[in-house]
């Protein structure tokens, strides 16, 4: 497995999922799928997402609320999205983190959401990195972390992923994971400056996960 390893993904002593619990359909509920969980890398940190972050976010925030087709909050609305997102977990809807660089300083904010644990399914979304982490491992770890989560731990069927037909960078990233394209939501919802979004979604599937797993591997290295 390399620098990883399969018992990287540690939970908080507050997790209710045991790492080796049997899921069974009936037994998952929304509450372990969205349960307080740490997940490590090498080059990342995912923790349950805090107010404590929000001086750090912040900063990393910087000028990337002015990318009309994306949604991250402007500096001084970092406050205000972060409450946003804890309601919303409150409200068992989805689970929200801060990512941590290697250092431990949040860079950005990542999300499961869409949880369907009946399926089960989710989607991860809702992320958004400062400019000084793009483009570099980090991304492609907190990925393999979440991605790991997801489908060895909850046991998903497929995990999706959304984004503006307008966000290329984002699409590319997306595509270069090994998601494929299940298709275009036509007018599916607003960008943030109201004008009408074509949300494109993608997808892995537990099948496809091996191959996956192996493929963001490869890009850290660990081979």
């Amino acid at each position: 497995m390399g620098r990883l390893g399969r018992n990287r993904t540690a939970r908080t002593a507050s997790s209710t999922v045991s790492p080796r619990a049997p899921l069974g359909a009936a037994a998952r509920t929304t509450m372990n799928m969205l349960s307080d969980v740490t997940l490590h890398g090498t080059h990342a940190s995912l923790v349950p997402l805090g107010r404590a972050h929000a001086a750090a976010l912040r900063a990393a925030a910087g000028d990337l609320h002015e990318l009309w087709y994306t949604s991250v909050p402007a500096p001084d609305g970092v406050e205000a999205e972060i409450e946003r997102r804890l309601a919303l977990h409150a409200e068992g809807r989805m689970r929200h983190f801060a990512v941590l660089d290697a250092g431990g300083t949040p860079v950005g904010m990542t999300s499961y959401c869409n949880v369907e644990p009946g399926t089960p399914r989710l989607e991860i979304g809702y992320t958004w990195y400062a400019r000084s982490v793009q483009r570099t491992p980090l991304n492609t770890e907190c990925k393999l972390l979440l991605l790991t989560r997801a489908f060895e731990d909850l046991e998903c069927l497929a995990v999706e992923f959304r984004t503006s037909i307008f966000n290329r960078p984002s699409r590319r990233a997306i595509e270069r994971i090994g998601a494929k394209l299940d298709g275009v939501l036509r007018s599916h919802t607003r960008h943030q400056d109201g004008s009408l979004r074509d949300t494109c979604v993608y997808s892995v599937t537990a099948a496809e996960w091996p191959a996956v797993r192996r493929n963001l591997e490869f890009a850290l290295g660990a081979r």
